[in-house]
This record gives structure tokens, sequence and C-alpha cells, in this order.
């Protein structure tokens, strides 16, 4: 089965039409099955981004790629900084 990558913005959407469907009487299952995911996939997204509108998921998307450029940043400077420690103590 494919996995169908959607982006932030596309999931807050879904989100809405499902509370719509369900706010007509349909149950949760059967709005999730409309806009094309599972119940589980449409709970994951609501638990993750349930409470956001549009310019929450960006900075959030932003936040998510700043920590993962720090992330590497670290790394990369704990490792230069071993390097030199081996170095200084005549490792190499």
């Amino acid at each position: 089965m494919r996995k169908t990558k959607y982006t932030v913005e596309q999931i807050i959407v879904h989100l809405r039409e499902v509370e719509v469907l369900c706010s007509q009487g349909k149950t949760i299952g059967e709005a999730a099955r409309q806009i094309g995911v599972t119940e589980q996939t449409y709970y994951r997204w609501r638990k993750q981004y349930g409470g956001m509108n549009s310019s929450d998921a960006k900075r959030l998307k932003e936040l998510e790629k700043e920590n993962a450029r720090l992330k590497k940043l670290v790394a990369d400077l704990s490792l230069d900084n071993a390097i030199l420690k081996d170095v200084a103590e005549g490792k190499f």
C-alpha cells in the first residue's frame, strides 16, 4: 500500500472537513474514510495538529527544520571537539 504524504496545511484542512462531516451526523470512521484516511490516522493527526491553524503549522514546520539544523551542528561540533581533544592528548 502506497503511503501518501500530506502537508501540515492539508492535514489541518482534512481535520476541519471531518469536524464538518461529524456535525452533519456522520461517524468519525465514515468521515475519515470520506477524506481518504483511516480512523487511526485521523486520531493521530488530531492529537498532533488538533488545535492549530495554518500559521501555527507553518511556525511548527520552521521550528522543526531549525531544530534539525541545530542538532546536526551540535553533532559536528562534538565530533570536532573530540578530535581536538585526541590531538591535544597525543592520541592521533
